[in-house]
């Protein structure tokens, strides 16, 4: 799933970064100055166009001087607004010593305004409208000329503020697909590791737990087979119970790291109505394992993640009770108060050198106790783990909120 919305993603940066960079590059593409080289000689040939038909017959500088003002035109995108006062400049004494040859459309300046509101500064563009008005205004000889003069200038103000706008929005919108995709991106590396820290957590309780009544069975069983062969065997029994249980709890977590499509042999997460069972396998070790309550009367269901985060909290530490403590018997309570669920495994072993209270995160040598809290987090609830009343044994206590509110 992380993937797709990281493909996802991806395509849109791809989509708005392409959009962005057509914008960017203008009409013409890669080679802008070929095509503003053209555009520069279409209106040098409308200019010496409007020079040749006039009325009047002017010198050679004139015609000299309406080249003049196009030549610029290639440099319009490199430095606009330079270009802009050039043609402008040039413009003004064709439109004072020789109005009549001015051509209806003139190009060069509609090109260069157009360039200016695109790519210029802000105070550039607003200072050439500010010219552009009353200069068109007061340069002119009647009202049509007036008002075709602006249409040309502010048109092409207008039009160029309008690109402006439109490539500001194309890079706003690559920027979103940038940061959509780094966030989707974060958010499947943050799932990934998640859903290894789950798994590892799984196998870690499934293993632990079963290795470890595995291991003192098989040490015991030696000890009992000529003296006690029915007890023996019934150890062995409990080994290869044991070994079965792991196996079944395996197939449940590697389950999810098959292929898309294949028949997953998925059994259902633990609940709390396994824990007798639970207690029974521990009990086969040797170890005295009480359940001093179980929740479940009145009907209030506990939710599936928590049920299966108690579970495995107390299989923790009834594993850790059985490697660790050298004690001889467990009270395991499990107790629902209101909207709080609370798990508590004691022992009456040999505890730890920690002072009372404090929370524990190596007593397993592992990552045991480490899970524990994370299991306990993951449902918006919380873990510790400390020595018992008067530093006697040891107590692992945690509490899970049934409601809205986190512990």
């Amino acid at each position: 799933m992380g993937g797709d919305i990281w493909e996802r993603a991806a395509r849109l940066n791809t989509r708005a970064a392409a959009a962005a960079g057509r914008l960017g590059a203008g009409v013409g593409g890669a080679r802008p100055y070929v095509l503003d080289t053209a555009l520069a000689a279409v209106s040098a040939a409308l200019s010496v166009w409007g020079v040749v038909f006039d009325l009047l017959s002017w010198p050679w500088w004139v015609y000299l001087l309406v080249l003049a003002a196009t030549v610029p035109l290639p440099w319009r995108r490199r430095a606009p607004f330079t270009v802009w006062l050039l043609v402008g400049a040039l413009s003004l004494v064709q439109t004072v010593v020789a109005h009549s040859v001015a051509p209806q459309i003139p190009l060069h300046e509609v090109l260069v305004t157009y360039t200016v509101a695109d790519r210029g500064r802000d105070w550039q563009r607003w200072l050439i409208l500010a010219i552009l008005v009353p200069a068109n205004i007061l340069g002119t000889h009647s009202p049509n000329g007036m008002l075709f003069s602006l249409l040309m200038s502010v048109g092409s103000f207008i039009i160029g503020s309008l690109v402006r706008e439109l490539r500001r929005r194309a890079r706003v919108a690559a920027e979103r697909a940038h940061q959509t995709g780094m966030r989707a991106a974060a958010d499947a590396a943050r799932a990934v590791a998640e859903e290894r820290s789950r798994i590892a957590r799984e196998m870690h309780d499934i293993l632990a737990h079963a290795v470890s009544l595995m291991v003192i069975q098989a040490e015991a069983g030696p000890l009992v087979v000529r003296s006690d062969p029915d007890r023996a065997i019934r150890t062995f029994d409990t080994i290869a119970d044991s070994g079965r249980d792991a196996m079944v709890q395996l197939r449940r977590v590697l389950g999810v790291l098959k292929e898309e499509g294949a028949g997953r042999e998925l059994a259902p997460q633990p609940t709390l109505a396994e824990l007798p069972a639970l207690a029974e396998r521990v009990r086969a070790s040797g170890l005295r394992v009480e359940l001093a309550a179980v929740p479940g009367a009145g009907g209030r269901a506990v939710p599936a993640d928590v049920q299966a985060a108690a579970y495995r909290i107390v299989q923790e530490a009834l594993t850790n009770v059985v490697k660790h403590s050298a004690g001889g018997a467990a009270v395991v309570r499990v107790d629902r108060a209101g909207a709080v669920l609370e798990v508590v495994v004691s022992d009456d072993g040999r505890g730890v050198p920690v002072a009372a209270g404090a929370v524990v995160s190596g007593w397993s040598g592992g990552r045991g106790l480490v899970g524990i809290r994370e299991r306990a987090a993951a449902c918006g609830g919380r873990a510790e783990a400390g020595p018992g009343p008067d530093g006697r044994g040891f107590v692992v206590r945690a509490r899970f909120p049934l409601g809205a509110e986190q512990l």
